[in-house]
């Protein structure tokens, strides 16, 4: 079985961290409406869905995935990049602790769960805005001992790793090749999404569905290579620099 571990997002949501992108409005109302959709994606795809409340003192805690990442060995808690989400690491913690043992990453370390992609044992990290040197060999110390080969990508122009890529399967990755260098992911192949839907390439696999944000382009691309898609819509969320992988923390294998 697979968990899904989500909080509510927060009407602070309009003052999140901005590192690419020029603020817009975020319409909260329809914010909410598109993650209850999202929710409601998970759960069909088969996932159990537990759900933490909003936290106003921290407009981007809705984005959970950067506050921990998920091994069958342990949770790493992260130390994220940005000084005010500092802080959300101790809630993602205590629920987490009741799936997962605990290591922890520490400043002057910082890392973001959203520039981890993992695909086996393979770990690759973003090497970004968010995640640093010391980072990333914090990351490998924890887990090395597991097994897992950790290897840097650099990342440019955009937020995370996962903004750029993410896997469509243990094989095949969904790539925009304008925002990371794909050198150290050569053993992988390749889908580069169409190039005016800079943000396709954050896609989220659950089971053998691909969940999708509404880029039709990139969705026919993933298609054609026989992938089921669901599109969801969460474009509220996009103006926050996010993505379909971040609004979630996914914990499988539970019996």
């Amino acid at each position: 079985m697979t968990l899904a571990l989500i909080r509510v997002p927060a009407s602070t949501i309009i003052q999140c961290e901005l590192t690419y992108l020029a603020r817009e409005p975020i319409d909260f109302t329809r914010a909410q409406q598109q993650h209850r959709a999202y929710c409601a994606a998970l759960a069909r795809c088969g996932a159990r869905v537990v759900t933490l409340p909003a936290r106003a003192e921290f407009p981007d805690s809705v984005f959970v995935e950067d506050t921990a990442i998920i091994f069958a060995e342990c949770a790493v808690i992260t130390a994220p990049g940005a000084l005010s989400r500092r802080a959300e690491v101790e809630l993602s913690a205590a629920e987490l602790a009741r799936y997962r043992p605990l290591a922890r990453i520490a400043s002057p370390a910082t890392i973001d769960g959203g520039d981890v992609l993992r695909i086996g044992k393979k770990v690759f990290v973003g090497l970004s805005q968010r995640t640093n040197p010391a980072g990333i060999d914090a990351l490998r110390a924890i887990i090395a001992p597991f097994g897992y080969e950790v290897s840097a990508v650099p990342v440019r122009g955009c937020l995370h790793l996962k903004t750029g890529c993410t896997a469509l399967d243990g094989h095949t990755l969904l790539a925009n090749p304008d925002w990371i260098d794909l050198a150290p992911l050569r053993e992988f192949e390749i889908v580069n999404i169409a190039r005016a839907e800079p943000f396709a390439a954050n896609v989220l696999r659950i089971g053998a569905t691909i969940l999708a944000h509404l880029f039709p382009a990139t969705i026919r691309l993933i298609e054609q290579r026989g992938y089921a898609v669901f599109p969801i819509d969460i474009s509220e969320f996009i103006k926050a620099e996010a993505g379909l992988t971040c609004m979630s923390l996914l914990i499988e294998n539970l019996e």
